[in-house]
């Protein structure tokens, strides 16, 4: 797409960068997963050499920490807290293919999702060259294939349901949320999922990977610009098996443009794919689900609602 900036995430926040460590740990009682038993695939050899960063420019008044040079992708598992529904969600946090917003895309929104008795599965994928992007540190649009990303994405699902026993999950109730650059991997993973990517490791990659329903919120990488107005990313292919879904995205978001909901809510529509699309005039890009004086940042009430209208979730634990 036409964003000849930095990574998403980071063209809409500003601000300076603090301190680097080295590599991202979840908080105390929750363990990293390795997807992948041995090297990914395609992985180069050579040192890891992923970093966390605090990000000091604000969202709803405070900073962010994101994640890059991902080579050893993996899960964290967040338990539902009280009433578990059986439903869980893999968390793909944006960041343009370069880097995860991790917090503000990520553990925030586990700590959301175990509220209302959803697991969540928050994946850190690989990051950069994982996706279709432009790429700050070649200055050129990249579209990798097979794509990193999406490789990790199939492999998390199969992990999940491998294990759903084990985590108290309904194998029938898994589905994906993304963010920007995990938006689009989200209509990647809806669309691709019938064969793995990659030579299969273990059982885990003989189950399926389609989500049984996906959220895309302000998705990338989706409308193609420079042709006709709605033209759609030829490399997504719907069909009437994609999952149910729903996408919001706000019309003064700069980072990816209104038209890359509308196209995909379009190519979802024509293929009879049950489909909600929430759009509104304010909320820019990047906003997480940190409440701010946009409506659009309530949506975490609207996907509560959507969950229980398709049978996710029980609609009386949702607020009333």
């Amino acid at each position: 797409m036409s964003i000849p900036l930095i990574a998403c995430c980071i063209a809409a926040a500003g601000g300076a960068l603090s301190a680097q460590q080295a590599g991202w740990q979840p908080s105390p009682g929750h363990e990293q997963i390795l997807i992948w038993p041995g090297a990914a695939p395609g992985a180069r050899a050579g040192p890891d050499s992923e970093t966390a960063t605090t990000h000091t420019g604000l969202v709803a008044g405070k900073p962010w920490n994101y994640v890059q040079h991902v080579s050893r992708p993996t899960i964290t598992v967040y338990a539902p807290q009280g009433n578990n529904t059986g439903a869980a969600v893999v968390v793909f946090p944006g960041g343009g293919y370069q880097i995860l917003a991790i917090d503000l895309e990520g553990t925030e929104v586990c700590d959301w999702l175990t509220s209302r008795g959803i697991t969540c599965v928050l994946l850190k994928y690989r990051v950069p060259h994982s996706g279709p992007s432009w790429q700050r540190d070649c200055n050129c649009y990249i579209n990798p294939k097979p794509q990193p990303a999406l490789e990790d994405a199939q492999r998390a699902l199969g992990i999940v349901r491998q294990r759903a026993a084990e985590w108290h999950i309904d194998p029938h109730k898994v589905g994906v949320l993304g963010f920007s650059a995990g938006g689009h991997l989200v209509a990647a993973i809806s669309n691709d999922y019938r064969k793995r990517l990659y030579p299969a490791v273990d059982s885990a990659d003989q189950q399926s990977a389609r989500p049984d329903f996906a959220v895309a919120i302000y998705p990338g990488h989706l409308w193609m610009p420079g042709k006709k107005q709605y033209a759609f990313n030829p490399d997504i292919h719907v069909t009437p098996e994609t999952p149910p879904t729903f996408l919001l995205q706000a019309e003064t978001d700069t980072i990816d443009n209104v038209n890359q909901a509308l196209v995909y809510y379009v190519a979802l529509k024509d293929a009879g794919v049950p489909v909600e699309m929430h759009l509104y005039r304010d909320g820019g890009h990047a906003f997480g689900l940190r409440r701010t004086k946009d409506p659009i940042t309530e949506w975490p009430q609207l996907v509560e609602k959507w969950l229980g209208t398709i049978g996710i979730i029980p609609l009386l634990l949702q607020p009333q």
